[in-house]
């Protein structure tokens, strides 16, 4: 034992894992040295991100401090991605679910363990930890579900509101350049054998994602609210109110006995390293956890409040993750007690009376939106909404005679007609300051084809006015005293979501805002310790990361264009030498009054080097449209040394179902 009752701890970079069926996966194990003699739990981390140099910046911070505390911690690249064998299909497959439980019965048999395993993750493998619960493995006693979904279809980067997301197609190209990508050569005496048959076999998801536009079979495999009852390991939920992934928190706190969740302010980080700040002490909230569940120490943690969340203090609107002022909450529940504001005559929110609006959006509305997917680079947050208010239609209350704290999930309901049977809507709630300025609290979107469920769509009917009911993302937000709220409603709410294929006119006929709203909180409820971790990933760089995005609009075409670039700069590792960088373009193209212009194209470059051996892929994607069928088209390019060694091209038509 060290300083401070700290154990020592070894760092093994490819401990073998062999699968049923032959195939080697490769893991990253950091434990403590005499975990042989004094046997500890295991946690699990299952993901395509690539250990040896994907996911080190947050591993190096955050598996050695856990190891040391008396836990070995599992980093498994799966099949077909980093250093381990075989090939990767899909998301969330059956057999990448197969491959968890028999890894977790592997570690629960091994010497060193105490034969009791923990899974965590955030993203993907936030989903798959609880997918894997889902089918109950024995040694699995609890779970730490970070930025995750209980429901592929509804809260994913594929479909919300029965609207295509365009993050579908961005997430695709990520995920062909990600696994696109050899082994380390200094692992893998065949290297050059497996990153072959890897391109050979890479799989371009959008195409298969894109031929299920119902929430059918396909996407209630691996959505756990298909049965929450399933679910018997004990689940701490963590999310971020500035990330995509705002509704499960309190989706799993509220299905499954004794499930525990912490919402902070951030994007898509684990809560000690992200931003916006303020972070929190994450790691000693997972040692509590674990410390109960896999090694019975009584901790408390079963009981601390369901609900703990950071009610931000109104901000004004900024596209950066700048540090948010605000009071935790402690809470039984999730929501505030509902009070309804009439979509009122004249733009009036809150005023009882008739309403009459046209909603009439170009299809470049929602440039204000920002990222879907934000993990904490460049200006990709929501910023001022008045660049997309004047292309909707606007009810804003009266000045507020008291702050107002939103907590919970608010709900629009509208009476609309529509002259088209296909067509969309997006309702963002609005935080407006004194001087205008409008900042984006919560938001949601529709299909209207979808209105009545996702399963089974169906037309609008033209010119009948139809009740709806939108739901929009949980949030936790203080409005000041003389400040006012706005719900503003469009038809189009570009590059968020792909358009329909015409552009129907809407009215609205009347509707209310239900707004969950919570007692004040005056002061901090709940007190997390500060921000705790190892050393971190110790690099050379290489190359600065850089970020940049533009619109810009073609006045004689009248094409209007965003551009993303994303360097992600380059870095040497220096304790084993292997060099990755990459970079990531993305172009969303439209014309304000065709949404059949509507495009999206990528472009991704991975590299991979050693002393003498440079190793790249570059990977394009684009999407485009017509009234009736969606084209897709891929390209994958593999060099060695800058020698083009593999090549592939794919092209697919899906036809458009109600989308």
């Amino acid at each position: 034992m060290s300083e401070q009752g700290l154990r020592e701890i070894v760092d093994l970079p490819d401990v073998g894992i062999v699968m049923a069926d032959g195939v080697r996966l490769s893991a990253r194990v950091w434990m403590p040295v005499d975990a042989g003699e004094d046997p500890v739990p295991a946690v699990l981390e299952h993901l395509p991100y690539r250990k040896r140099d994907g996911t080190c910046g947050r591993d190096e911070v955050s598996h050695p401090w856990m190891a040391a505390r008396g836990y070995a911690m599992v980093r498994v690249d799966m099949r077909g991605n980093g250093d381990s064998y075989g090939h990767m299909e899909d998301e969330y497959t059956a057999q990448e679910l197969a491959d968890a439980v028999e890894v977790i019965n592997w570690l629960a048999a091994q010497d060193w363990c105490n034969g009791h395993v923990g899974m965590q993750g955030i993203s993907w493998g936030g989903f798959n930890c609880l997918q894997t619960a889902y089918l109950q493995p024995e040694p699995l006693k609890a779970v730490i579900s970070i930025c995750s979904t209980v429901d592929r279809f509804a809260d994913d980067i594929h479909y919300k509101g029965g609207c295509l997301l365009n993050e579908n197609l961005a997430w695709s190209s990520t995920m062909w350049a990600y696994s696109s990508r050899p082994p380390d050569p200094a692992l893998r005496a065949d290297w050059r054998e497996i990153w072959m048959e890897r391109l050979k076999n890479e799989p371009f998801l959008i195409a298969g994602w894109l031929k299920h536009q119902r929430r059918d079979a396909f996407w209630q495999h691996g959505s756990v609210c298909e049965d929450y009852s399933r679910i018997k390991a004990k689940v701490l939920a963590i999310g971020g109110w500035a990330d995509g992934y705002k509704n499960a928190v309190p989706a799993l706190i509220e299905n499954i006995e004794g499930a525990k969740g912490i919402t902070g302010p951030w994007v898509h980080l684990y809560p000690h390293i992200a931003v916006p700040e303020p972070r929190i002490g994450f790691l000693q909230e997972a040692k509590r956890w674990w410390d109960k569940w896999l090694k019975g120490i009584e901790t408390g943690v079963e009981s601390d409040p369901a609900f703990r969340g950071y009610v931000m203090e109104g901000y004004r609107p900024s596209r950066f993750n700048a540090p948010r002022k605000g009071v935790w909450i402690a809470d039984a529940a999730t929501g505030g007690k509902m009070r309804v504001l009439p979509l009122g005559p004249d733009g009036q929110l809150g005023v009882a009376g008739e309403t009459r609006a046209l909603v009439a959006s170009p299809a470049h509305c929602g440039l204000a939106g920002g990222e879907y997917y934000a993990i904490g680079r460049g200006p990709e947050l929501s910023g001022d909404q008045r660049e997309d208010d004047i292309y909707s239609a606007v009810w804003t209350g009266a000045a507020l005679a008291r702050s107002v704290d939103i907590v919970g999930r608010p709900r629009v309901r509208l009476r609309l007609s529509a002259d088209a049977p296909q067509g969309q809507i997006c309702v963002r709630l609005n935080h407006v300051h004194p001087d205008g300025a409008s900042t984006r609290v919560s938001f949601a979107v529709l299909n209207l084809t979808h209105r009545n469920g996702a399963a089974n769509p169906g037309p609008m009917p033209v010119g009948e006015v139809q009740a709806l009911e939108l739901e929009l993302d949980h949030i936790a937000y203080r409005v000041p005293e003389g400040h006012r709220l706005a719900v503003a409603v469009s038809s189009a709410y570009w590059p968020l979501i792909w358009p329909a294929p015409e552009a129907a006119r809407l009215v609205v006929h009347g509707g209310a805002l239900e707004l969950p709203e919570r007692a004040l909180a005056q002061a901090d409820e709940w007190r997390f310790e500060p921000a705790e971790g190892a050393a971190g990933w110790q690099t050379e760089e290489l190359r600065a990361p850089r970020n940049e995005k533009h619109v810009s609009t073609d006045h004689e075409t009248g094409l209007v264009t965003l551009t993303i670039n994303d360097d992600f700069g380059k870095r040497r590792d220096r304790a084993h030498g292997l060099v990755s960088g990459g970079v990531s373009r993305e172009t969303w193209v439209i014309h304000p009054e065709d949404p059949l212009s509507a495009r999206g194209i990528t472009h991704w470059t991975e590299e991979t080097e050693r002393e003498g051996l440079a190793l790249r892929t570059e990977t394009f994607a684009e999407m485009r449209c017509d009234r009736d069928m969606f084209y897709l088209t891929g390209r994958l390019e593999a060099y060695e040394n800058d020698v083009l060694v593999s090549a592939r091209d794919v092209s697919e038509h899906v036809p458009r179902d109600m989308m």
